[in-house]
């Protein structure tokens, strides 16, 4: 897949993990892999921290478990309510998709 790498979606994804538990970066990127198949590099997920932390949306523990601050989670319900406009039709859209939709 070439045209649709979804880079995008990277800071997007990271507010979504987090909106659900704190995690490590570890933990993240193990998250994003079983999402995309393939493991983010350090150099692609740690600056997406960074910037994130630097915009007050999340913070680090002393242990580095990341946290969505109260501007974070008013930030992913923004980020949600574009993406749900957005992609209104997603079952449409991902029916290719081999997973199934909950109803």
């Amino acid at each position: 897949m070439k045209c649709c790498d979804m880079r995008g979606f990277l800071s997007y994804l990271i507010l979504w993990l987090l909106g659900k538990k704190s995690m490590s970066g570890a933990e993240l990127s193990a998250e994003l892999e079983r999402r995309k198949g393939s493991k983010p590099s350090p150099g692609t997920i740690y600056p997406a921290l960074k910037e994130l932390r630097e915009k007050g949306l999340i913070s680090a523990d002393g242990n580095k478990v990341y946290s969505l601050t109260k501007k974070g989670q008013g930030e992913l319900k923004g980020a949600c309510a574009f993406f749900c406009r957005m992609f209104y039709d997603a079952k449409e859209m991902f029916g290719c998709c081999p997973l199934k939709w909950k109803k």
